[in-house]
């Protein structure tokens, strides 16, 4: 098996401010740690069922957060942005067996996270695609399912985890939080880590198949900015309208051109 594995931080064991996920920030160490740990328990649960090959995407911030000395020998890892549309599943295509998901968290708008957010929480309000409010997950997931790649695991937010199941019902999921206002209450990191590690395990000795999305023939994605200003300048990409002062609108038949549109304009 080939897996794939894209890793967030915001969804880590006991992340519950700002802080924790910045780099110049003092508290940044520690979940740096527990973050590339998460990983590792991931890596390991994936060897634990005979992956032969796995790909690490580092997907928060700088994309330099994962210390590389904690995951097993022979995985590959991904640092830093190419630039490329598919941002935090970049390299993902037909030749990945599974897509797994570590560290993430509820999208904008959403509770179960107080750090819940879309991509850039200085930048935008919401995401819709056909109509739904979506998560980086959701976002991501769908480049998955346009690939033919299951989305067989993700670790999170309880509100995320809730979220997964209702899209994908067949995801194992891990919680290792839940938000309450402005406070997290966590599972302990070693608890984490045991529960990443064999729930990746078992993912990936069940049937992939039942893990697969059906993919859209057509998409109508709403972006909705913080700010008029930004709105207005995302509405002259090509295709894309100002359906209000703060939205945009933008259709295609193709979810490329939905991953185009938010490098882009976001």
């Amino acid at each position: 098996m080939k897996i794939y594995i894209s890793a967030d931080m915001e969804g880590v064991t006991g992340v519950t401010h700002w802080d924790e996920v910045d780099h110049d920030k003092s508290e940044y160490g520690q979940f740096q740690k527990q973050m590339s740990l998460e990983v590792a328990a991931a890596c390991e649960g994936a060897l634990d069922a005979n992956a032969k090959e796995i790909w690490v995407k580092d997907a928060h911030y700088s994309g330099r957060n994962i210390l590389a000395g904690t995951l097993p020998k022979g995985v590959k890892l991904i640092r830093g942005w190419s630039g490329h549309p598919y941002s935090m599943v970049q390299e993902l295509d037909d030749s990945f067996d599974a897509l797994m998901m570590v560290g993430y968290h509820s999208r904008a708008g959403q509770g179960g996270n107080p750090l819940a957010h879309t991509l850039s929480s200085s930048k935008l309000d919401f995401i819709t695609i056909n109509d739904r409010q979506i998560s980086e997950f959701f976002l991501h997931g769908n480049i998955a399912a346009k690939h033919g790649v299951p989305v067989v695991f993700l670790s999170g937010d309880v509100g995320l985890c809730e979220e997964v199941q209702e899209v994908s019902p067949g995801t194992a999921t891990v919680a290792t939080m839940v938000g309450v206002g402005n406070s997290t209450i966590s599972i302990h990191p070693l608890d984490a880590l045991k529960a990443i590690r064999g729930k990746v395990k078992s993912a990936l000795s069940g049937e992939l198949s039942d893990c697969l999305w059906d993919h859209p023939k057509s998409f109508i994605v709403h972006i909705g900015f913080n700010k008029q200003q930004l709105a207005y300048r995302a509405s002259h990409y090509p295709g894309a309208n100002l359906i209000d002062p703060k939205t945009i609108a933008f259709t295609t038949n193709d979810y490329d051109q939905v991953m185009q549109l938010i490098l882009f304009v976001v």
